[in-house]
């Protein structure tokens, strides 16, 4: 049994083949068993390819196949990856070091026997490369750009006037994409709305949208069902029911107007997607991006401002406006109220509430803030 598993060497390799050039041959192998013992996991296509990509890149970058690499061909990759026009961050480089050490750690595992092939066929054991001793160190909780922060108050007011305002500017020009562009005010206000990532925003259906008996005013947009949230490695996709504050009671006028007005000049037909294309297919989360890039510009707003923006934004007001932090943790389906903390960059004058809140309620009505 200790060579049956996916991705075994003697399930990969063909037997009695000899190869001109057996090195290539074997990383090819190498490679396929790899696929197939995190396929057997249950592990994401497009995680595996990227995987397996990286690894293409460091044998290409040191030109030594990984029966070959020491920990000096390790630390002079990572190094790379900090110099050029666009140095790697921290996060994405601690990324790379755990995926090629996985990949190690899979060819050094006996019951895989594929330090033994390398050994008989090349003389050459693998080993680890990267180690206590040259691996990036964990230091803190978030490694994200600290520039990457929530909108303020005023920054989403102008941001929004740009995304109303865009349509109208398209018409001005006499081009196309006045519809596409008002398609794309309605998405981004939802996102900030419901706190949605840009995949989860690009799959909801039409059927997603939910009345919520508590808030029946807000007819079948009282709340979103998300059925394709982040998931965990090996998990299908985690499923939420985000709820629409009363705050934000102004979505409901946005996605009534994109439902009866817009979305039926797309002629989508039966397409089951809330969000559609002038091709009649479903919004990608990469035109999502597109959209808010050029808005954001036209805004003259921040350029670390992204998508995931709108989210920390709805997070950080959701807290604001007063409600637990369970509740905003739920919202956005988080399984540690610590990541919720991150996502959260409430104002001074929040901070200042409270703290006169707190005063107040241990020094009672008589107490005076020294000037």
């Amino acid at each position: 049994m200790t060579l049956q598993s996916p991705g075994s060497a003697h399930l990969v390799l063909a037997d009695n083949v000899v190869h001109l050039d057996p090195a290539p041959a074997v990383l090819e192998a190498l490679l396929e068993g790899w696929r197939r013992q995190q396929s057997a996991r249950f592990l994401k296509s497009g995680t595996v390819a990227r995987r397996l990509q990286l690894i293409r890149r460091l044998v290409q970058f040191t030109g030594l196949y990984p029966w070959q690499w020491t920990p000096a061909e390790g630390e002079a990759f990572i190094d790379h990856l900090r110099g050029g026009e666009k140095p790697r961050e921290l996060s994405t480089a601690r990324g790379y070091e755990v995926a090629i050490s996985m990949f190690v750690e899979f060819v050094l595992d006996p019951r895989y026997g594929w330090a033994q092939v390398c050994a008989e066929r090349f003389g050459e054991t693998p080993q680890r490369i990267f180690h206590d001793g040259n691996a990036i160190l964990h230091k803190g909780d978030y490694e994200g750009d600290p520039r990457r922060r929530p909108f303020t108050y005023d920054e989403i007011q102008a941001f929004f006037e740009a995304a109303e305002a865009r349509p109208g500017r398209i018409i001005e020009r006499g081009v196309k994409g006045a519809l596409g562009a008002a398609r794309d005010a309605a998405v981004l206000k939802s996102v900030y709305a419901y706190g949605l990532r840009r995949t989860e925003t690009s799959k909801l259906d039409l059927a997603d949208l939910r009345r919520n008996p508590k808030m029946p005013q807000f007819g079948r947009m009282g709340s979103v069902m998300v059925r394709y949230g982040k998931s965990s490695k090996g998990a299908p996709p985690k499923r939420r029911s985000v709820l629409l504050v009363p705050e934000m009671d102004w979505a409901v006028d946005v996605l009534d107007e994109w439902l009866t007005d817009l979305r039926p000049r797309f002629s989508p037909g039966k397409h089951p997607a809330l969000w559609v294309t002038e091709r009649r297919g479903r919004i990608s989360p990469r035109s999502i991006n597109e959209a808010f890039v050029a808005i954001r510009r036209d805004a003259d707003l921040d350029e670390k401002l992204d998508v995931h923006c709108l989210r920390h934004s709805a997070v950080t007001h959701w807290t604001e406006f007063g409600y637990p932090p369970r509740f905003v943790q739920e919202q956005v389906g988080h399984a540690h109220a610590a990541t919720t903390a991150i996502y959260t960059g409430v104002s001074n004058e929040f901070r200042n509430q409270l703290l006169l809140a707190s005063l107040k309620s241990r020094l009672g009505d008589h107490w005076e803030l020294t000037p």
